[in-house]
């Protein structure tokens, strides 16, 4: 029989590694949320060309569901090749050119991060900052508004996924189009969970990502821009920061022109495709009020065992909540996932090892998921609440 090969100074053979099997968890974290059976399935599906007519009229249809899911009529609306990530820097570069003024609300971790990805691309960035788990106060937008006349785009998070905060848009936006600047929204943790109402709010660049509350894997980064935007990018003097995120040339591959601009990832196509069917097919307002409705019976059942919430402005989909003193966060995570299945995420930056963030999205937000979660922390905390009980009133006022 042939010997193996081995490399000498490495542990590489040329021995297959072992076969690929997954455990099965509940994700309850910050992402990503559990996907979908039909999800799976549509991924599975063969693959054929980026430019195949049967995959352009995928890429057409996609389109027209995410506008329905973003709540507009905007014509430039498509899905980056990447993460939520890839869709904040897609906003900013395409928007920003180096010396424009930039104004960017920091509360969290997102803040930060398009802090950063602004002045990478050339941005001069005048920063808004509220404490960790506030929200930003329209007040402070106007503020620095009236400082900084000349600023080109003002970029908030609606969804902080590091604290969990939930922030207000309307007066914002009012704020920034009287100041004749563009408004730029993170909803990464929002889209498809929470009310996220791009042409009512007057949205100029908005992103998202697949792997929250649209409960597809992450790979893809649902993105749209008002026709101000659009304007803005068409009289750009200078070339986008980024070829890869250039919208210039990718929306004429998802426009009527096709032009090719590199290969798209077609099966992730296929996944955002089936994921968007199914939250049109529950309805965007049904959808919310799910949302809605089990993240208010979880948050009664962890405030029953005196665990307290860090926002006074909660999302619905993310839940941050502060660990109750004395209680070991990392072994009280590996206990959730080793006996329950169950997977929830630590705090970051200043909630580091403080707080847990308790994630109720697409799929994954649902009434087993949270009476298992609630038994397991009634099992694991040493408050004695009636978590249960205090959940099961909230769905048995519902119904």
């Amino acid at each position: 029989m042939m010997q193996p090969v081995i490399l000498r100074g490495t542990n590489v053979t040329n021995q297959p590694a072992a076969p690929l099997v997954p455990p099965k968890r509940i994700l309850l974290g910050p992402g990503p949320s559990d996907v979908p059976p039909r999800v799976l399935a549509a991924m599975g599906a063969p693959t054929i060309g980026h430019l195949d007519p049967q995959y352009l009229q995928i890429m057409d249809e996609t389109r027209r569901m995410l506008r329905a899911v973003f709540q507009t009529k905007n014509e430039l609306a498509l899905a980056v090749s990447g993460t939520g990530s890839a869709g904040m820097e897609a906003a900013v570069v395409n928007l920003i050119e180096p010396g424009d003024e930039m104004i960017v609300c920091v509360n969290g971790v997102f803040g930060t991060r398009m802090r950063d990805v602004a002045q990478r691309a050339g941005a001069t960035v005048h920063s808004i900052e509220a404490e960790w788990g506030a929200v930003i106060d329209s007040g402070a937008v106007a503020q620095s508004l009236k400082a900084h006349p000349k600023t080109k785009v003002l970029g908030i998070i609606h969804a902080e996924t590091s604290t969990g905060v939930h922030q207000p848009l309307e007066e914002i936006s009012r704020l920034v189009h009287e100041a004749g600047a563009l408004l730029l929204v993170d909803t990464v943790t929002s889209l498809g969970g929470m009310d996220v109402r791009v042409d009512e709010w007057k949205i100029d660049a908005c992103y998202s990502g697949t792997q929250k509350c649209l409960s597809c894997p992450p790979g893809l980064a649902p993105i749209t821009f008002s026709a101000a935007a659009v304007s803005a990018m068409d009289k750009r003097k200078t070339k986008v920061a980024s070829w890869y995120l250039d919208m210039t040339m990718v929306r004429q591959y998802w426009g009527e022109q096709r032009v090719y601009h590199h290969t798209a990832p077609i099966n992730m196509t296929y996944g955002l495709y089936e994921a968007l069917r199914l939250i049109l097919e529950e309805g965007l307002e049904q959808r919310i009020g799910r949302h809605t409705l089990h993240h208010r019976a979880l948050r009664a059942g962890l405030e029953s065992l005196g665990v307290r919430y860090i926002p006074k402005q909660s999302l619905t989909t993310l839940n941050a909540v502060m660990i109750p003193q004395g209680v070991d966060d990392a072994q009280t995570r590996k206990r959730l996932l080793e006996d329950f299945g169950i997977e929830i995420g630590s705090g970051l930056g200043p909630f580091k090892g403080k707080a847990w963030r308790i994630g109720l999205m697409g799929t994954s937000s649902n009434k087993p998921n949270v009476t298992l979660l609630l038994a397991a922390m009634e099992t694991l905390l040493p408050e004695k609440g009636k978590a249960l009980a205090a959940a099961g009133e909230v769905y048995r006022t519902a119904d």
